[in-house]
């Protein structure tokens, strides 16, 4: 039910009326939305809302009400503000990518662990940038070619290789996996969150995932290893000998993706390893061959 909007009424009170109503459409995490969509309002951190409670102008009262009735309808909070945090840095989103997640997170964390000093660094599906920026930003030596099929998601990519000041050190590329890449290119790592949810699962997704989020960053056909199985297959082109490969992977593929880097005959053992959840969650390959 909506407030009068002609009574007086500070954060703290629009904030607890946006609460209640995010509890009612069932979003997860209403406190911390109304929150966050509040702070973004005001241009202030979430801390600074309690600190100094005060009233809403009329103008900023119209765009709050705005965008808590965007989160109403489960549009993903990230592409409300247009931001979302990784590894300790903002990321500029739009729905032309997929949201960063947690997850990824640790993917990029045990790529550092692995790594050492790289030269170069190919980061396949690359969307957001996420994982080419941030690994760009810890590596200041390497130099990173960041890939998508989609033009859209490109200039989001690059929008946030400028942001953190390692654009320079980024080259994007428009391709089909790694079919843009020229013969002889190699990196030391290849790392790649690629689409892995089989199609029949896409239905049973969070809503703010099923509706909003790009599909085609989601889908992976229909065991969820399409495009994965052919970036394995050409794998063996895209690495230095001893160069890393570095997977994102669904929970249930961990057997999958050994035997596809198997059927290569140009790796050592596969290293699976687990989310905080304890899913199967990465992939890791040397290349010995």
């Amino acid at each position: 039910m909506m407030p009068d909007v002609h009574i007086e009424q500070d954060a703290l009170m629009w904030m607890a009326w946006a609460e209640n109503l995010f509890c009612s459409s069932g979003v997860p995490n209403p406190r911390v939305d109304a929150e966050s969509i509040m702070a973004s309002v005001l241009g202030m951190d979430r801390l600074a809302l309690y600190l100094d409670p005060r009233t809403l102008k009329e103008s900023e009262r119209g765009i709050f009400f705005g965008l808590v009735k965007r989160r109403c309808s489960r549009e993903p909070l990230q592409y409300i503000l247009g931001e979302a945090s990784f590894y300790g840095r903002s990321f500029h989103v739009t729905p032309d990518v997929l949201i960063p997640r947690p997850e990824t997170e640790l993917l990029v964390e045990a790529c550092l662990e692995r790594i050492g000093r790289p030269g170069r660094i190919m980061d396949v599906g690359t969307g957001s940038g996420c994982i080419a920026v941030t690994l760009a930003c810890e590596l200041p030596e390497a130099r990173v070619l960041a890939l998508d099929a989609e033009e859209n998601a490109l200039s989001v990519a690059l929008s946030n290789a400028r942001r953190h000041g390692v654009s320079e050190r980024i080259r994007m590329i428009c391709g089909d996996l790694a079919a843009a890449i020229r013969s002889g290119c190699r990196a030391d790592l290849v790392v790649a969150n690629l689409p892995y949810i089989p199609a029949a699962a896409l239905d049973h997704l969070q809503i703010e995932v099923r509706d909003f989020e790009p599909v085609l960053a989601l889908q992976g056909g229909e065991d969820g290893l399409l495009l994965i199985r052919r970036l394995i297959a050409d794998l063996p082109r895209l690495l230095q000998p001893a160069g890393l490969a570095a997977l994102e992977i669904g929970e249930d593929q961990g057997e999958a993706v050994e035997s596809l880097f198997e059927e290569t005959h140009s790796f050592g053992k596969v290293e699976i390893i687990k989310d905080l959840s304890g899913r199967n969650r990465m992939a890791f390959a040397v290349r010995t061959i």
